[in-house]
C-alpha cells in the first residue's frame, strides 16, 4: 500500500514561477522607494523569546491569546515564530545600541511572519510582509513620510481601489481619560454586546470598534470618540500630519472609529484598504508606537512605522503589469547539443561557463532532449542565441533571423557578445 501525499501545512503555500517574479518585482520597488528615503534593510530571526510579543505587543491582543505559534525549546525556553515585525525591530534597536546613531534610525524589512488564523484568500498562517520602522524622532514629517512611502508602493504595484483611512489615538494621558469613558459606554449596554467584546471591557475596550457582531456595532455608533477628546498637543500633531499629506498630495479620510489591533499604538494610526479584496480589504498599515522601546527595556524613543501583506499586495494589484518583473534578464545564449556521445558535454559545459564569465545569461540543455527538442526548449525561453555543438565543430543560430552560420568553439562567446551590441 502506497504512503499518502505529503502537502503543504494548511495555511501555507508554495510559492512557484510567476508568483515568485511578482514578488521579486515587489521586492525590487520596495527596495528603491524605501532605501532611496534613507531606509535600512534588516532582518530579524524567525523565532524570538515569547516574553518579547507578550511585552511589545500586548497581553490582550488577538495576536498574543489566540494566533501565536509557541513552542519550548531543548533548554526549556519559551520562544514564539515572529508574527509581527515592529517588536522584533524593536529589541534589535535596544540589543545592539542603534540609539547610539544619528537619529531617526530608519529600517525596512521583508519577511516571513506566522499567525493562527483562519485561512482564507490572501491571508495564510505563514505569510510574507514588507515593513518600514523609523526610530527616534516625533516629528509628525516622520508619520507622513512614513504613509506616503507605503502609498508610493501599493501605487508602483498597480493596487487597485486604495483608500487610506488615518486617525489619532492621542498620548498616554488622553488614552487613559478616554478609555474610562469608553468602558462606562460599553458597561451601560453590556447586554447588546458580543460575548468577546464583553470580555474585553476591562483589558482592552477600543478593540469594540474592530466587532462585526450587529449588536456591538450598535452599540459603538454612539460610543464616544476618542479623536474628540485629544490634548492640545496631540491635536496639534495630528493636523500637522495632515496638514503634510495635504502637502505631498495623499489623499486619505479621517475615520474616527480606526483602531488597530496591536497595543503599542500612539497618536497617528492608519490604514490602506483596497476595495479590489472585498470585506477583508485591509492591505497594509501602522502606526506611531512612542512607548514600545522603553517598554522593552530601552531609552525612551519614539517610532512609527507600518507592515504590508505581500500576499495582499499581490492580490489586489494589476497582475497584467506585475507578472512580469522588470529585472529578469533575457537569456542570451542556449547552448544545444547535436549528440551526447564524446567530449561534446564537457565543451559544452566549458563555454556555457565561458558565457557566464562573460557577462552574459546562458543555459544549456539539461533535459537528455534531441536536438530538435533543444531547439523548441531554447525557443520557449527566448533565447537570442543558440550555439549547436557537435563532433564536427559548432555553429551559431540567430533565433530572431533564423540565419546560421558554422563557427570556431572558441569565438562564440565574442559572436554573441558583438551581436547584442549591434542591435
Amino acid at each position: 500500500m502506497s504512503e499518502p501525499k505529503l502537502k503543504a501545512p494548511r495555511g501555507t503555500f508554495d510559492v512557484l514561477g510567476e508568483q515568485a517574479a511578482d514578488r521579486t518585482v515587489l521586492e525590487a520597488r520596495a527596495r528603491a522607494i524605501l532605501e532611496g528615503a534613507g531606509y535600512e534593510r534588516i532582518e530579524t530571526p524567525a523565532f524570538e523569546a515569547t516574553e518579547l510579543f507578550h511585552r511589545g505587543v500586548g497581553a490582550s491582543t488577538d495576536i498574543v491569546r489566540k494566533e501565536m505559534f509557541t513552542f519550548e525549546d531543548a533548554a526549556g525556553r519559551s520562544l514564539t515564530l515572529r508574527p509581527e515585525g515592529t517588536a522584533p525591530v524593536c529589541r534589535a534597536y535596544v540589543e545592539h545600541g542603534m540609539h547610539k546613531r544619528r537619529q531617526p534610525v530608519k529600517l525596512w524589512y521583508l519577511s516571513s511572519f506566522f499567525r493562527h488564523e483562519r485561512a482564507q484568500a490572501g491571508r495564510y498562517r505563514q505569510f510574507w510582509q514588507v515593513g518600514a520602522e523609523a526610530l527616534g524622532s516625533d516629528d509628525p514629517a516622520v508619520d507622513a513620510e512614513s504613509i506616503a512611502l507605503l502609498s508610493a508602493l501599493l501605487r508602483e504595484m498597480d493596487v487597485r481601489d486604495v483608500r487610506l483611512r488615518v486617525s489619532s489615538l492621542g498620548g498616554a494621558e488622553a488614552r487613559s481619560e478616554y478609555r474610562e469613558r469608553l468602558q462606562s459606554h460599553l458597561r451601560a449596554n453590556e447586554d447588546r454586546l458580543s460575548e468577546e467584546v464583553r470580555g474585553r471591557i476591562e483589558e482592552n475596550p477600543l478593540r469594540a470598534f474592530d466587532s462585526e457582531d450587529p449588536g456591538t456595532v450598535g452599540v459603538m455608533e454612539s460610543a464616544p470618540r476618542l479623536l474628540e477628546h485629544l490634548g492640545a498637543g496631540d491635536a496639534e500633531h495630528f493636523a500637522q500630519v495632515r496638514a503634510l499629506l495635504d502637502a505631498a498630495n495623499v489623499p486619505y479620510e479621517v475615520d474616527s472609529t480606526l483602531v488597530r489591533g496591536l497595543d503599542y499604538y500612539t497618536r497617528t494610526v492608519f490604514e490602506f484598504t483596497s476595495d479590489a479584496l472585498g470585506a477583508q480589504s485591509g492591505v497594509g498599515g501602522g502606526g506611531r508606537y512612542d512607548r514600545l522601546v522603553e517598554q522593552l527595556g530601552g531609552p525612551a524613543t519614539p517610532g512609527m512605522g507600518w507592515a504590508a501583506g505581500v500576499e495582499r499586495i499581490l492580490l489586489a494589484g494589476e497582475a497584467s503589469e506585475v507578472g512580469q518583473p522588470a529585472s529578469s534578464a533575457p537569456l542570451e545564449l542556449f547552448v544545444a547539443l547535436e549528440d551526447s556521445g564524446g567530449d561534446s558535454p564537457r565543451h559544452a559545459f566549458a563555454l556555457l561557463h565561458e558565457a557566464r564569465s562573460a557577462g552574459l545569461t546562458a543555459q544549456m540543455d539539461l533535459g537528455g532532449r534531441s536536438l530538435k527538442g533543444q531547439l523548441g526548449h531554447a525557443g520557449a525561453l527566448g533565447a537570442r542565441y543558440v550555439a549547436i555543438l557537435g563532433s564536427d565543430g559548432a555553429a551559431l543560430r540567430d533565433m530572431q533571423t533564423g540565419g546560421q552560420e558554422q563557427i570556431a568553439t572558441g569565438a562564440i562567446v565574442h559572436a554573441v557578445l558583438r551581436g547584442l551590441h549591434d542591435l
